[in-house]
């Protein structure tokens, strides 16, 4: 899938700079960020992952995404038309192997409660990705 590949690039990409991240995170029901991301000070960023004008025209959840980060981007690739995307928001650059953060998104920082509830969410969900790996029948007990 085309917003896939592009996760995978933005995900190397946050990992240059000491960022952990989650493909596919929940912050809460109803919601599926495409890239979570927490940094080396505790700061949360979503990415949403856009493959074409269509796929982003469609999304009308993105906004509700907002409360649960520090800074909120969009990853696109180099052909995607930026124009599109709102100014007040991060842009990344992305393909399959890499990324570039063309615009930092605005700094909204996340009130010390939801931080730490999304922090220990964040912990939880990827030990729980990686004992799936690891072990992928534990889970089915």
């Amino acid at each position: 899938m085309p917003g896939q590949v592009l996760a995978r690039g933005v995900c190397r990409h946050l990992l240059t700079h000491g960022f952990a991240v989650i493909e596919e995170f929940v912050p809460e029901r109803g919601l599926r960020v495409d890239v979570m991301a927490l940094g080396p000070k505790g700061e949360l960023w979503v990415v949403e992952c856009k493959s074409s004008r269509a796929d982003f025209l469609c999304d009308e959840k993105w906004q509700g995404y907002l409360p649960y980060c520090d800074r909120y981007f969009w990853a696109v690739d180099q052909d995607f038309p930026t124009d599109l995307l709102p100014g007040e928001t991060g842009l990344i650059i992305a393909d399959g192997y890499d990324a570039e953060i063309l615009r930092m998104g605005p700094e909204e920082k996340l009130a010390a409660a939801r931080r730490a509830k999304l922090t220990r969410k964040f912990a939880v969900h990827a030990a729980r990705r990686l004992q799936a790996l690891r072990d992928p029948d534990a889970l089915l007990r």
